[in-house]
């Protein structure tokens, strides 16, 4: 299980708090970094506890467990540009008033209205929630979808896999197991999709990469390196400085 599909099936305390606690450890919901029990962590000449330490490796790594979320694409979220703006700023704080000048709103009485859309949206996702918990308790036919991934672009029909449709595409374009060569780079968008899932475990999510090394993890893997870089960038697994001269693992 994935941090994303973690987070997802968490209760909704672990999440405001963005962690989990397990037998031996805590694990980050956001990242998936875990923090062994039983351990003292020192910190700029502080020694932490290891679930005091969790919420410090929260702070420094991801700001918040809001902040994490206000950056989840909006396909994730449900929210629009302007209800994301809008949240933004009632947790900073901001007065009314103030959003309004930030947003150039119209009058103050626009800020309450988009208010009680918000809470209208809380009061409805709580009542799907909830339906949606009762379901799963009688859908027995209920297909496996896999996770969008966190940064993932362009968020549409091509992410409408299950686990299943999942294996069948590795079976077939890595024949060798998952260790080994792609045989062909497919042409449906799913399928693309679900081999460079496999493809981006290659990298380490906590090193940067030059071009040149990036270029040698995808030759033992496919001859077009090329393509497979320029999908693995466009798709939202990886990023790159301005010119190229860096790269590393998204989230």
């Amino acid at each position: 299980m994935n941090a994303v599909e973690k987070f997802i099936e968490a209760s909704m305390e672990d999440m405001k708090r963005g962690y989990v606690e397990e037998l031996e450890c805590y694990q980050c919901l956001l990242c998936g970094e875990k923090v062994e029990k039983g351990l003292i962590y020192p910190e700029n000449h502080v020694l932490y506890e290891s679930e005091k330490f969790m919420k410090l490796h929260i702070e420094q790594q991801h700001i918040s467990v809001f902040d994490y979320l206000i950056g989840l694409n909006k396909k994730l979220t449900g929210l629009t540009d302007h209800q994301n703006s809008l949240l933004k700023l009632f947790y900073e704080g901001r007065s009314d008033l103030e959003v309004q000048k930030e947003l150039e709103i119209g009058s103050a009485s626009t800020i309450r209205n988009h208010r009680f859309v918000l809470k209208e949206k809380e009061r409805q996702a709580k009542i799907f929630l909830t339906m949606m918990e009762l379901l799963k308790e009688k859908d027995s036919h209920a297909p496996n979808f896999l996770p969008i991934h966190k940064n993932a672009t362009m968020v549409d029909d091509r992410y409408n896999i299950t686990a299943e449709e999942q294996a069948e595409v590795e079976k077939k374009f890595f024949p060798g197991g998952l260790n080994g060569r792609m045989i062909k780079f497919p042409k449906k968008e799913k399928q693309k999709l679900a081999t460079l899932r496999v493809i981006i475990k290659h990298f380490d999510k906590e090193k940067q990469y030059s071009e040149k090394e990036i270029n040698e993890i995808l030759k033992s893997i496919y001859d077009d390196y090329v393509t497979l870089r320029r999908y693995l960038v466009e798709y939202g697994f990886l990023d790159r400085k301005d010119d190229g001269s860096v790269y590393w693992v998204k989230g």
